[in-house]
C-alpha cells in the first residue's frame, strides 16, 4: 500500500481496500466463467485490523456459490507486516455476489 491511500491516521482507507477486494472477486468470477460480471452486493465488511503503508495486502478469492446468473465469490484479506516480514494478519473478509450480464447490462446465464 503507498502513501497516497492513507488516511489522516496513517492507515490505509477502508475504501482502498474494498476497491481492491471488489476487484479480486470479479478476477476470480471471470476466471470461472466467461461472462462481464456486474457486482450485486457486497455482505458485511468488518475491518478487524489496519493496513499500514509499506505492507503487503493479498486477496484470496473463492467461489462459493455459483447459480443461473449470479456468482458468490469469499474473499479473504490478509496484510504481511512491512517492518515485521513474515507476520501476516488477517485484515477482513467478505462475500461478494456478482452478476453475469449482456452488452446491454441485462442478467444472462452464467454457463
Amino acid at each position: 500500500m503507498l502513501p497516497r491511500d492513507t488516511n489522516a491516521r496513517g492507515t490505509i482507507f477502508g475504501g482502498v481496500i474494498l476497491s481492491h477486494i471488489d476487484l479480486a472477486g470479479a478476477i476470480a468470477a471471470s476466471r470461472t466463467a466467461s461472462r462481464n460480471f456486474v457486482t450485486r452486493s457486497m455482505r458485511e465488511v468488518e475491518f478487524i485490523a489496519p493496513v499500514y503503508v509499506g505492507d503487503v495486502v493479498s486477496f484470496y478469492a473463492q467461489v462459493c456459490r455459483e447459480g443461473t446468473t449470479s456468482i458468490t465469490i469469499a474473499i479473504v484479506v490478509e496484510a504481511e507486516r512491512g517492518k515485521e516480514p513474515r507476520l501476516r494478519v488477517k485484515v477482513t473478509e467478505a462475500e461478494v455476489v456478482y452478476v453475469a450480464v449482456d452488452e446491454a447490462g441485462k442478467p444472462i446465464a452464467i454457463r
